[in-house]
């Protein structure tokens, strides 16, 4: 875990409301892991106080990315940062996906700018493992491709791919594809989380996935991200994720 102030390569809008930022991190490198986040304080003053996680979306070269959209103060003011701008990251925190050639097949599924983890993740996997991206959106407009290939989208408005949510492209999907060894990997809002967790459950389907949290430290001092287990007890999405079990959690 390294604390240090990096430089602002580029600040790209790449879909509605969401920005792809890139930073010089070369020390930080040999160290991430898919699946972990960083912690970015986005402006050198004291507001605002906390700092923001981010997933590491990719790495390219001597440069870590961080996808993210704009939903409140932190992310705003960092959606006006530019080329040269300073920021400090704090990281790389948490754990990371569990990758290996167990599987046939990995269907990784986004909602949103859930998304952001799997560019990284698809550079990880095995060439071996063949590999497919389930995107749920709100509409159209927010649809991107950074790092993405083998796409297939679910819209609530029908603009894009089938009109509906993820689960109910991850339930056609199954059938197209007729996999028998298949792994989900899986971020976004904790609606669709839930309804995964059921799904899998029920299909008996290995699926690991990335919890969201507000994370002030990002290293389990402040206790402030405590999700519940099977056994009624709590971890800390920051320290003992993000990335959990599906079967070893309350969503």
């Amino acid at each position: 875990m390294l604390i240090k102030d990096v430089f602002v390569q580029s600040n790209q809008k790449i879909a509605e409301n969401t920005f792809l930022l890139k930073v010089n991190a070369e020390e930080y490198i040999p160290y991430v892991k898919p699946g972990q986040f960083f912690n970015i304080k986005v402006n050198n003053n004291s507001y605002p106080l906390l700092r923001r996680p981010f997933s590491i979306s990719d790495v390219e070269g001597d440069s870590i990315l961080f996808m993210y959209k704009v939903v409140g103060e932190g992310t705003r003011i960092l959606a006006n940062k530019v080329v040269g701008d300073q920021i400090n990251i704090l990281g790389p925190l948490g754990n990371q996906f569990s990758i290996n050639e167990s599987s046939n097949h990995v269907i990784l599924i986004g909602g949103g700018i859930g998304i952001a983890p799997f560019p990284y993740l698809i550079k990880q996997l095995p060439n071996s493992v063949k590999y497919s991206v389930l995107f749920g959106v709100r509409t159209e407009k927010e649809v991107h491709s950074y790092g993405l290939k083998n796409i297939l989208y679910s819209s609530d408005d029908g603009t894009v791919g089938i009109k509906g949510n993820t689960i109910e492209l991850l339930d056609i999907h199954l059938k197209q594809i007729a996999e028998k060894d298949v792994k989900i990997f899986a971020c976004g809002p904790n609606p669709m989380l839930k309804a995964l967790q059921e799904y899998t459950n029920n299909k008996n389907i290995e699926c690991e996935v990335s919890m969201e949290s507000a994370m002030a430290c990002g290293f389990g001092i402040c206790q402030g991200c405590p999700i519940e287990n099977k056994d009624n007890n709590y971890k800390l999405i920051c320290k003992d994720g993000p990335v959990f079990n599906i079967r070893d959690i309350m969503i």
